[in-house]
């Protein structure tokens, strides 16, 4: 069945109109005459076989038809006019992107250069989690830390990952670590965020022993930046660290592993979920989690 839609001008006039509540001020926006404004919608009620507007002498108000339709209307108008807006300028503007430190330098960093429009990348680094209010935090995607839905976002699941302890090569010589238990002798990174230390240990046949004190960090990125200088172990999630072990600056101590969990989550504004340029930007982190997937697969099953 075809669709039954009315004037595209008439719809304009009425919305402006019922948004302004002034014909002049619609007239003004749309650069129409009054008269024009209030024969645009004259037939826009023809065509639905309704009245719009409660016509008093001079004063003109909304009948409860037209305040219901004019609500939709705007809605509609508003998505068609970002859909627009996203085609049309999708050659030439930046996607703004806002992420995590740790999400940034360890993992998007090193591949945007696989990324076709990589260099109109605007990429925004958050201190601590990244606001997801689309309607002030300036950016068009947000790399967010878990999960978590939010009324008006659109979310999806990136990144799944499991944890296990990780420290400098020399540190580990030098500090003889041959099994678990020997890390309870050292100096253990502590993540104030999400710490694994009691799952990790519970896994590998401890129990819950007494752990080491050590520096406690607001997040798991500072307390894997902190073993990489040598100053002890921490609990590194494994799709986040791929790149420094392959680079050997850190290595991975025992094949225990936490139970894997959602880490990262792609989100947009609900509006935006099919913005060309969010969705090509969307399915290549996909692609490119489908890749290091495929590249660690042989190294998993050999442990």
């Amino acid at each position: 069945m075809g669709r039954h839609l009315p004037p595209f001008a008439a719809v304009k006039a009425f919305e402006a109109a019922a948004r302004h509540k002034s014909f002049k001020h619609a007239a003004e926006e749309l650069c129409l005459s009054p008269s024009a404004v209030s024969h645009q919608i004259r037939a826009l009620e023809k065509y639905l076989d309704t009245a719009l507007f409660e016509r008093s002498g001079n004063r003109m108000d909304l009948t409860l038809t037209g305040r219901a339709y004019a609500g939709k209307l705007t809605g509609l108008l508003d998505l068609l006019d970002d859909s627009t807006r996203s085609v049309r300028d999708a050659g030439e503007r930046n996607l703004r992107v806002l992420c995590t430190p740790g999400f940034a330098a360890r993992w998007l960093v090193p591949r945007l250069h696989r990324l076709d429009f990589g260099d109109r990348i605007r990429l925004r680094v958050s201190t601590g989690a990244p606001d997801i209010d689309f309607s002030s935090n300036d950016s068009d995607v947000v790399i967010q830390w878990r999960d978590t839905h939010h009324p008006g976002v659109h979310t999806e699941p990136l990144m799944t990952s499991s944890r296990y302890p990780v420290i400098r090569p020399d540190l580990m010589e030098r500090e003889n670590i041959r099994s678990p238990r020997d890390l309870l002798r050292m100096r253990l990174m502590y993540d104030e965020t999400d710490d694994s230390w009691g799952e990790w240990f519970a896994a590998a046949g401890l129990g819950a022993p007494d752990l080491p004190p050590g520096p406690t960090f607001p997040n798991c990125e500072l307390a894997t930046t902190a073993a990489e200088q040598g100053h002890g172990v921490a609990m590194a999630f494994d799709a986040m660290v791929q790149g420094t072990l392959a680079a050997g600056r850190l290595v991975r101590l025992f094949d225990t592993n936490t139970i894997p969990g959602v880490i990262y989550s792609v989100a947009c504004a609900e509006t935006r979920a099919d913005d060309p340029m969010i969705r090509s930007f969307r399915d290549w982190l996909f692609e490119e989690i489908r890749r290091s997937q495929a590249a660690t697969a042989p190294m998993s099953a050999a442990q």
